[in-house]
């Protein structure tokens, strides 16, 4: 027995859960990657590894401490905002391709520049909570937007394969 009806909203459910599914994997996925290379660079450059988490902890602590409420810091709270926040923009990229006609990611080129597109526009405002809760000089300021965007850059491009792998698997799993 089938269960797709053509042009139906069964149709339309499976494949916007595909992409939500994919973009969900593509975003674990990506922030991973994206994480292992920032642990290695910070560890090669004689830095901390994880100063970066450090900094997403207590800037979230921050945050909340606007809203009066008080949460603990550090790279605990980072590395959990790290995986929160990755997949979820993965979930949402995949879902946007998917439902959105203009942005079918029916290429690898393509779905890799939409990817860097989409993650690098959508990761200024939160990278801009940063400077401004830690109140960070110009010169940490410009370091934080310039290392940010090539791991951002770099998450992109694994988010972008991967969902592009992940539609077009499933697109011809569909047709055999």
């Amino acid at each position: 027995m089938e269960l797709t009806l053509h042009n139906g909203s069964l149709e339309r459910n499976i494949t916007l859960a595909r992409g939500m599914g994919w973009g969900l994997v593509g975003g674990l996925a990506s922030t991973l990657v994206m994480d292992l290379v920032l642990l290695g660079a910070l560890s090669a450059a004689g830095l901390p590894a994880l100063t970066c988490f450090s900094i997403v902890g207590n800037t979230v602590t921050r945050f909340f401490s606007i809203l009066g409420i008080e949460v603990a810091g550090g790279v605990p709270l980072g590395v959990t905002t790290h995986y929160l926040i990755g997949p979820l923009i993965g979930a949402i990229f995949g879902t946007v391709v998917v439902q959105v006609k203009a942005l079918r990611v029916d290429t690898l080129k393509k779905s890799i520049v939409f990817a860097v597109l989409y993650v690098e526009i959508l990761a200024q405002p939160i990278l801009a909570t940063t400077p401004i809760l830690l109140k960070m000089t110009a010169a940490e300021t410009l370091q934080w937007f310039g290392f940010s965007f090539v791991m951002h850059f770099l998450m992109a491009v694994v988010l972008g394969a991967v969902v592009s792998y992940g539609l077009r698997l499933a697109v011809s799993v569909k047709h055999q």
